[in-house]
This record gives C-alpha cells, sequence and structure tokens, in this order.
C-alpha cells in the first residue's frame, strides 16, 4: 500500500463527499430526512464498489472484469483500514478544547440527561442479549457476542463498530463488524426520520415549548447549508503561522492523546499478562480496542493544558472541525467497505436486531423521557433519542431542528451529560469491553449485571429528577 495510493484514497472520497453534497442540494427527499451528506457519499460508493456493480458486473462479464467497480484494489484496501484509525482522532477529540464546568452544573442540569441516556445504553444491552439468549444463537447459531451489537451500533455508530473490528476477529466472529456497521446505518436512518416525525406530531399536539409551527424549521437546516450572514468562525487562531500554523498544533496534540491512550493500552495488557490472566487465565485488555484509551489520552492532554498553557493554544472550534472530518472519511470508507454478503446471510437476525434497538428507544423516549426530565422534556429528550439510535451529531441535529435558537437548557444539559457518558458507553469503556466480557464470563451474567444498571438509572432518574 504505497503513499500514492492512500492519498488517492483520500481523494476519491473527497469526490464522494462532493457529489453526496450536491446530490443532498437537488434532492427534496434528502432534506426532508436530513440526510447527512457522509451517508450518502457512503451509499454512492457502496453501490459503485465490488459489493454492488464489482458483482452485476462480473456476474454479466466475467469474475475477472471491473471485480472492484469503479474503483481500485488498493483504494479499496486502503479504506478498508481507514475506519480502524479514524475512529481512534474521532475519541482522542472527544474533551479536548473544553472547559470542565462545575459539578453542580453537571449534577442539576445534565443530571435527567445522564439517567436518561444510561437507561437508553443499558436497555440496549438489556435487549439485545435476551434477543441473542431466546432467538439468535438457538435458532441462528449466532455468537453470543451479537448481543452488543445494538449499542455499538446505534450508540456507538460507525466508529466504534470500525474500532471493534479487530476485536470481532479476535474472537472469531469477523461478521460482527459489518453487522454493526450495518446497524449503525439504520440507526442513523432511522434515528433522523423518527425524530423528524416525532417532531411533527408533538408540534401538531403542542407538546414542544419552542417550536409551534413545522413551517418553523428552516430552509437553511433542510438545505444543509448556512446563509453568509450566519456564518459562526469555524475556529480561532490560537498561534501565528509564522512560529507553527494552529492547525498543525491540533493536529499534534491530538496525536500526543492517541500515544499517550497506546502507553495505557499496553501498559494494562502487560499488567493483565502478569496477574489475572496469568493466575486465572481470564484475558480482557487483549481484545479491547485503542479508541477509549485515546479518549482517556485527550482527558490527559487537556488537564496538562489546563495546568500548564498560560496561552491557551488550543481551540475547540478548530478539534471540532478535524474531529468532524475524521467522521465523515470514517463513515465514507466504513459504508463503502461494508459486506452485503454478510448482512443478507444474516438478514433475519439483522432486522430483529434493528427491529429491537429502535422499538426499545422510541418506546423509552415516548414514556420515560416525560416522566425523568423535569422540564423541556421533549427538547432535551429529542437529544438523547438521536444520539441512542445513531451517536451524538445525531441527537445535535434533532435538538436544532425543535431548538434553532438554544432557547431551552437542551443544549447545555446534552454537554454536560456527554462528560459522564462517553467515557463508560456510546463507545467507552464498557462498549469496548461488552464483547469481551460476554465471550470470557458468558452473556448472562453480562444480562444480570446490564439489567441491574438500567434499573439503577431508571429508578434514580424517575424517583429523584422527575420528582424536581
Amino acid at each position: 500500500m504505497s503513499a500514492e495510493m492512500v492519498g488517492l484514497s483520500l481523494i476519491v472520497i473527497g469526490i464522494l463527499l462532493v457529489i453526496g453534497k450536491w446530490l443532498r442540494i437537488q434532492i427534496p427527499i434528502f432534506q426532508k430526512l436530513y440526510l447527512p451528506t457522509s451517508i450518502i457519499a457512503g451509499f454512492i460508493a457502496l453501490l459503485l464498489g465490488p459489493e454492488v456493480l464489482g458483482r452485476v458486473i462480473g456476474t454479466a462479464a466475467g469474475d475477472d472484469v471491473m471485480t472492484f467497480g469503479l474503483f481500485l484494489e488498493e483504494i479499496y484496501a486502503v479504506w478498508e483500514t481507514l475506519p480502524g484509525l479514524l475512529i481512534n482522532v474521532v475519541f482522542a477529540c472527544l474533551f479536548l478544547g473544553f472547559t470542565l464546568p462545575k459539578w453542580k452544573d453537571i449534577w442539576f442540569v445534565g443530571g435527567p440527561q445522564i439517567s436518561f441516556g444510561y437507561t437508553l445504553s443499558w436497555g440496549q444491552y438489556v435487549f439485545g442479549i435476551l434477543l441473542v439468549l431466546l432467538v439468535l444463537v438457538p435458532f441462528f447459531n449466532m455468537s453470543p457476542a451479537a448481543g452488543a451489537l445494538i449499542e455499538i451500533g446505534f450508540v456507538g455508530g460507525h466508529g466504534t463498530a470500525a474500532g471493534m473490528a479487530g476485536t470481532f476477529e479476535q474472537i472469531g466472529f469477523p461478521e460482527g463488524y459489518d453487522l454493526a456497521v450495518g446497524l449503525a446505518t439504520v440507526g442513523i436512518l432511522s434515528g433522523v426520520i423518527i425524530g423528524i416525525i416525532l417532531i411533527n406530531v408533538a408540534v401538531r399536539k403542542g407538546q414542544t415549548n419552542i417550536l409551534k409551527k413545522a413551517e418553523d424549521i428552516s430552509w437553511d437546516q433542510q438545505l444543509g447549508v448556512i446563509q453568509e450572514e450566519r456564518r459562526e468562525s469555524a475556529g480561532k487562531m490560537t498561534t501565528s503561522p509564522i512560529s507553527i500554523e494552529p492547525l498543525a498544533l491540533h493536529f499534534a496534540y491530538i496525536g500526543i492523546a492517541i500515544f499517550i491512550g497506546f502507553l495505557l493500552l499496553e501498559g494494562l495488557i502487560w499488567l493483565e499478562s502478569v496477574t489475572w490472566a496469568h493466575w486465572v487465565n481470564v484475558e480482557l485488555m487483549g481484545y479491547m480496542p485503542l479508541f477509549p484509551f485515546a479518549m482517556i489520552g485527550g482527558v490527559i492532554v487537556q488537564a496538562a493544558l489546563t495546568l500548564f498553557d498560560r496561552y491557551d493554544t488550543i481551540d475547540r472550534g478548530l478539534i471540532n472541525r478535524v474531529q468532524g472530518l475524521a467522521l465523515d472519511w470514517l463513515i465514507v470508507s466504513a459504508l463503502a467497505t461494508l459486506s452485503l454478503q454478510v448482512l443478507g446471510s444474516y438478514f433475519v437476525p439483522f432486522i430483529l436486531l434493528s427491529l429491537v434497538g429502535i422499538m426499545w428507544n422510541v418506546l423509552a423516549f415516548v414514556y420515560i423521557a416525560p416522566r425523568m426530565i423535569p422540564n423541556y422534556w421533549f427538547e432535551r429528550g429529542m437529544g438523547d433519542l438521536g444520539q441512542s439510535m445513531g451517536v451524538a451529531a445525531t441527537g445535535l441535529l434533532l435538538m436544532r431542528v425543535v431548538d434553532p435558537e438554544n432557547r431551552s437548557p437542551a443544549l447545555n444539559a446534552f454537554g454536560y451529560k456527554q462528560l459522564l457518558f462517553e467515557p463508560i458507553v456510546g463507545g467507552g469503556l464498557f462498549t469496548a469491553a461488552s464483547v469481551p466480557l460476554i465471550i470470557q464470563f458468558g452473556a448472562v451474567p453480562v444480562l444480570i449485571l446490564t439489567t441491574v444498571l438500567m434499573l439503577i438509572c431508571f429508578a434514580f432518574g424517575i424517583f429523584y429528577f422527575g420528582r424536581k
């Protein structure tokens, strides 16, 4: 794999993103569904790649003709490796550039979001593992690790699915990666579509506090562009380019965070090998991916900058741009390399996992959120619904639709929630450990653990925050 081919692969992703953005602007249904451009571009790559166009041409003209569709085999090989690398960038950026708020604000403003978000995530494990134990293992002979797929795909998203690819390979369940990517795609699409439907219904029923008419949803939001007079700065210049380009410095901070994460993971693997793994032959850290530790590395880098960087050389806006770039590239490359053959082989289990995940999230939003979130429950709960089905970006999108001017506490509460939510689930430490835990200890103990955690978060949200 040459450097030139890596560069060409990124250029092709850029071309696909431009085509996807043009289609988003030109096709009304894409606007109504608020489809992210990266999803559109990823589907284009999937259709033009080996899984669709390559198979059609191969069937018609011979197996050796355009096996990889319109793409080169080398480009496809680069795309297969990109998601597992880029997810480390995405997670290293999570807490870089953040000024930590007071714990009192996190607790009282973000507390209902924390309880509701955890209830949703633990519930995805509970119902996912129940589905596996009752249906997928006895009737479809699937790995019990499939019980973690709903949370990995829905809350974790394409990035987490990509980061878990190595873990699925190690446990002998490589198709888990394709199923997780497929679930992540279903999650984002259903999250946006169902979210928009719920918003329209809530507006008609008068359940929203900010949005009073469906027509209040701006044309800019549907089109996915920002008018010139409403554009904000994408980031701030924190250093002089004469000294160092600010973007280069921010890349360096991200790289240090990932490297710290790598050292942490390697240290834990070594510690495990000379302690419990040596004594009882139970190994967990060897299955763990790098990305949750890159997130911890980001926290360490940010803590060091808070203490010692008196010039404030890190800017959250620039970090967001790097994170967004990595996430868009990740989604396109993950969808482009999705194996439709795997999804076809596990079609019924895939549909069942999708339906169980969607039904749990929607029912929890409709019946639990208004009883757990004391004020602006719809605006605030919409962010959690979006994240529980299609990562944080989907939650932010739906919150901006229902509260475009941030007049409710939804955005602040959602941001505070992430500080105590992302390190554990949605791609955090438990998400990364869930598959090894199921393999090493069995699905039933993990089911019991997640059920207890779900009930604790549910009870705390209902009887503490819900009564305020």
